[in-house]
């Protein structure tokens, strides 16, 4: 038998850890082995698939007590929410035209990977369920296909569409209950650099005094990957510069724009040379910020 993984290990939390804590040992570990952190390198790629491996499972209350029975033989089980009724249009916001896609393109595994035909017993009724699933923010926007499994044991390749949000519900036909409809409820996993803002995507940029008071090109993250961009001479401690069109894409394709919010960070051990620089600018310099102070 396959040995299963041991998620609160990956994530370097405690087995009795609550969904905060995990949640930010998540982000600073997801920050510190991020593939724009560590361009081509392969073992800090695998430690970030890890790492959202077991923030899927961990983050999520019912897989979490699943999880805790497989790998440790305890733990109480939380009664499945998967079978909730739902209408079958699959979607309670008709506002949102948004909140439901209908994608027919999977295939059905058991979970020995061997292909097999789904039985419907005409006896009973069809019923509609719905499932979670929690997806990276770079799975949600690109899209492509995704191994799940579902919590009757089951295994599917489903082919997701790009530009997913979170609440958005895919309809899989046939995959329900006798026939009836699959309904899988997207959650995007929080992002260790990004945070999404409607169609806008927001990060924090830091920036050396110098760089702030000088300006200049710089290359900052995006969710398409590193692009340079000119910060202005004398840039502010939390303004926010713009990227068009780097943003997420709403139900029509346009992208919104990314907010990219100014942080001054001063050197943590200056050198003596920059130390005497530091020195001459101070006994040159004009402006005094307290200078209108009662």
């Amino acid at each position: 038998m396959q040995q299963v993984r041991n998620y609160y290990e990956i994530l370097g939390v405690s087995r009795d850890a609550t969904s905060e804590e995990i949640k930010k040992s998540f982000r600073k570990l997801a920050r510190q082995y991020h593939p724009d952190v560590n361009p081509g390198d392969k073992t800090a790629e695998e430690k970030f698939k890890s790492l959202n491996e077991a923030y899927d499972v961990l983050s999520d209350e019912t897989k979490r007590a699943d999880y805790d029975l497989k790998r440790f033989g305890k733990g109480k089980r939380r009664p499945s929410r998967v079978q909730e009724r739902i209408p079958r249009n699959g979607n309670r916001n008709n506002n949102n035209y948004r909140q439901e896609g209908d994608f027919w393109k999977f295939q059905d595994f058991d979970p020995g990977n061997t292909k097999r035909a789904k039985v419907v017993n005409p006896s009973r009724t069809a019923r509609d369920v719905e499932a979670k699933l929690n997806i990276p923010l770079e799975k949600a926007y690109r899209g492509g296909r995704e191994r799940i499994r579902l919590e009757d044991g089951r295994s599917l390749e489903v082919d997701m569409p790009p530009g997913m949000i979170s609440g958005q519900k895919i309809r899989l036909k046939g995959q329900g209950l006798d026939g009836g409809d699959l309904y899988l409820k997207i959650t995007i996993n929080p992002h260790p650099f990004f945070e999404l803002q409607g169609t806008d995507i927001a990060c924090q940029i830091p920036l050396t005094p110098s760089e702030a008071i000088l300006g200049g090109a710089i290359e900052i993250p995006t969710i398409d990957g590193l692009v340079k961009m000119t910060v202005p001479k004398g840039v502010r401690m939390g303004q926010r510069l713009r990227l068009a069109n780097k943003g997420y894409p709403d139900g029509s394709g346009k992208r919104g724009d990314q907010l990219v919010e100014i942080q001054i960070v001063i050197p943590p051990d200056p050198s003596e040379e920059e130390l005497a620089l530091y020195e001459q600018i101070r006994a040159k310099e004009q402006f005094n910020p307290r200078q209108n102070w009662i």
